[in-house]
């Protein structure tokens, strides 16, 4: 597709396809369905979206900046199996044998890389702040391939969403107002509001779903909402009242910012012609049959 990058979310797709694929062992006795459920995730987007440039971001080990700010940021999860992290370095050589760059930046995540990305591209121009050095200023498309919708904030009208492994959606503006009624840059204060379990952002608790936003679609913004709680009636004002600090202190946790320093050269993001062999190779070590015929299908 003419002036599209496409960004994957490691991380998100290495869980998805993990937690969605039965247990699939190589020669060599490794677990590897999330390699599988990711590679053919990746020869799907590469076949529909034909992207003219492509890029990895993965999260650390290391806790991010989140975590310095909120100790129980993410507490509430159930670690993973070390049998899902052992599969990371082999999708990690996969993306590598597909010429595919990858960006990782440790106090950061992925999603976090992603939108300094998203956002810079965005908003560049010739004259602009565009901090990047790109090839071509002419309305980069972006589409972000991951697992969860945690990235449904970064959605404006050059970037996208796609999410999900055989079954996928697109979430462009039209599709968040259509499932939420609400706009791309209301979501940070959606999860403001309702919180967010997953990540165990806490919200306002007693604030649901339909409240927050029934919220949003009358007051549009956070702020906005604290600023007419007088006409807020008085058992959704109390709870919203009493944890103003906590919003607040969850969008922050919410936000995905976009001033990673990390360096990101578009020009080297192109996708380029991989060594087939070498990725038929790499299948056939795993055992990934089924996806060394889609790959000679092209």
């Amino acid at each position: 597709m003419k002036n599209t990058l496409l960004l994957i979310d490691g991380n998100a797709i290495l869980h998805r396809a993990y937690h969605a694929l039965p247990a699939l062992t190589d020669k060599r006795g490794r677990l590897v369905n999330a390699v599988y459920g990711f590679a053919s995730v990746l020869l799907k987007a590469l076949r529909e979206i034909k992207p003219k440039y492509i890029a990895a971001a993965f999260d650390l080990a290391e806790p991010t900046f989140r975590h310095k700010l909120f100790k129980a940021y993410k507490a509430k999860r159930v670690k993973a199996p070390q049998e899902l992290y052992d599969q990371l370095p082999i999708i990690k050589k996969m993306l590598k044998a597909f010429n595919i760059p990858i960006f990782e930046k440790a106090g950061y995540e992925a999603d976090d890389i992603i939108g300094t990305i998203s956002y810079q591209l965005s908003v560049s121009s010739p004259c602009g702040e565009n901090r990047f050095a790109q090839s071509s200023y002419q309305s980069i498309k972006i589409i972000i391939l991951t697992g969860d919708l945690d990235t449904l904030q970064l959605v404006n009208k050059n970037t996208q969403i796609l999410t999900g492994l055989k079954d996928m959606t697109m979430y462009n503006e039209e599709k968040i107002q259509e499932r939420y009624g609400l706009k791309p840059d209301q979501i940070v204060d959606f999860k403001a509001l309702k919180g967010d379990p997953s990540d165990n952002i806490p919200g306002v608790p007693g604030i649901g779903e339909k409240t927050a936003i029934e919220l949003l679609k009358k007051y549009k913004t956070l702020v906005n909402i604290y600023a007419n709680l007088d006409s807020i009636k008085q058992s959704i004002r109390k709870k919203i009242e009493e944890q103003e600090e906590q919003a607040f202190f969850s969008k922050k946790l919410a936000t995905i910012i976009h001033n990673v320093p990390i360096k990101f050269d578009l020009d080297k993001c192109v996708t380029e012609e991989y060594n087939k062999n070498k990725v038929i190779s790499f299948f056939q070590e795993l055992g990934f049959k089924s996806l060394i015929n889609r790959l000679e299908r092209g």
